[in-house]
């Protein structure tokens, strides 16, 4: 896996685009940012749930979270070279899901109808 193979996978989902962030490549559907390459393109980040996040660090050593608080948040790291494009493929989409799921978060029209204030009659 390298850095071409990451950028096909996130560019064929749906509505990705590609841009950059703080000197590096990132990934965005809707606006925000699912996954980036670090600037020397060997390691890829993806945008993982906690529990997504346990999986994959329990079933493949290239994936490790991000330090700090953003790892504790699900931000995982991907050592590309260690993995293949089947796995990052799986955790792109994942990613590539949690995100465009909150941007496609709709306002729900009410169906709360309005309280009958109808007038009492003047004694």
């Amino acid at each position: 896996m390298n850095a071409a193979g990451f950028r096909r996978i996130v560019l064929g989902l749906a509505g990705v685009i590609e841009g950059a962030h703080m000197g590096h490549p990132d990934f965005r559907v809707g606006g925000r940012i699912f996954a980036t390459l670090t600037a020397d393109e060997s390691t890829g980040m993806v945008k993982l749930l906690v529990d997504q996040q346990a999986r994959f660090l329990a079933a493949d050593s290239a994936f490790r979270p991000a330090s700090g608080a953003w790892g504790l948040q699900g931000a995982t790291l991907i050592d590309l070279h260690r993995s293949d494009e089947e796995v990052v493929g799986e955790a792109a989409t994942i990613a590539w899901q949690n995100v465009s799921a909150g941007s496609r978060k709709e306002k729900k029209p009410s169906t709360a109808k309005k309280p009958n204030r109808a007038r009492s009659p003047r004694t």
